[in-house]
């Protein structure tokens, strides 16, 4: 894969839906709104969230295959888990794209909240189909099991269009660019 120019941007020629601007590439970047110490939240917040609704999904195979109410009462406090995390780490992402025009005026910025927040909607619909019966397996297959993929799914995709926003736009990291434009 070819590159573009040396002196606009080093990034390979890619979509257009992966906006890259040469002026982000030299800018110093965007600081997070909502940090200790200069450090970001959001990114420290999102691990456990990420981590406790996929184990969710290896939890709810788990349970397909052996049968073992363990493993459905184990999918049942990893999604009350990852929601309460998602919830936390939602409200310091949020915080950031209505405090930082440059977030919204991204593709990524916009992607990245809305696959969040669908994923959390998902996220509360499988925690209440198992409200009731958390170990019934006609919740969890294939209903539950479905959700989460879907929901793990989402996160990926989600958490590559967050990485757009630090990497490629330089947004929440450590600098003094302008929170409006590159």
């Amino acid at each position: 894969m070819e590159t573009q120019d040396t002196d606009t941007t080093p990034y390979p020629n890619i979509p257009a839906f992966l906006e890259s601007d040469s002026r982000e590439f030299r800018d110093s970047g965007v600081p997070s709104t909502v940090a200790i110490a200069g450090h970001p939240i959001h990114p420290i917040l999102v691990q456990f969230p990420i981590a406790f609704l996929v184990a969710t999904l290896l939890s709810d195979i788990i349970f397909w295959f052996t049968s073992d109410v363990f493993w459905a009462r184990a999918s049942f406090w990893l999604i009350v888990g990852g929601l309460l995390g998602g919830l936390a780490a939602a409200l310091t992402g949020l915080l950031d794209f209505l405090r930082i025009p440059r977030v919204r005026k991204r593709t990524a910025g916009w992607a990245h909240l809305i696959l969040n927040v669908s994923a959390l909607v998902l996220t509360i619909v499988n925690l209440l189909l198992r409200w009731n019966n958390p170990e019934s397996a006609s919740v969890i297959l294939p209903w539950g099991l479905i959700l989460s993929v879907i929901v793990s799914g989402l996160l990926g995709v989600s958490g590559w269009y967050g990485g757009e926003l630090v990497y490629r736009h330089k947004i929440s990291v450590i600098g003094n660019g302008n929170p409006n434009y590159p």
